[in-house]
């Protein structure tokens, strides 16, 4: 059964100092990091633990680290084989590529 609260998108923080953003869900924290060269971020590594798979944790981590990127005015390597296929999901990302 689906709780209002498990379809209500994870609030992310970005832990500038640590090259990641995270959400903290049902007390798991779920992250995608990177690493920043120059204008590029790259995206190294998403987890979210897999009991909390399937909830879309994953896609709202790597749109936020997206943003990020595109406010900053940085182009974006996917290292991530999931930062890749959100990518290639999602077309609007792909002027983002480094």
């Amino acid at each position: 059964m689906t709780t209002l609260a498990s379809a209500l998108p994870p609030h992310i923080e970005h832990r500038v100092s640590e090259h990641r953003f995270e959400a903290i869900v049902d007390g798991e924290s779920c992250v995608a990091d990177y690493r920043l060269a120059g204008d590029v971020m790259s995206i190294t590594h998403t987890e979210v633990p897999p009991r909390l798979g399937g909830r879309g944790i994953a896609a709202a981590l790597t749109q936020a680290a997206l943003e990020h990127a595109r406010a900053a005015g940085l182009k974006v390597r996917p290292l991530c084989s999931y930062a890749r296929a959100y990518m290639q999901r999602h077309p609007e990302t792909l002027a983002l590529l480094a």
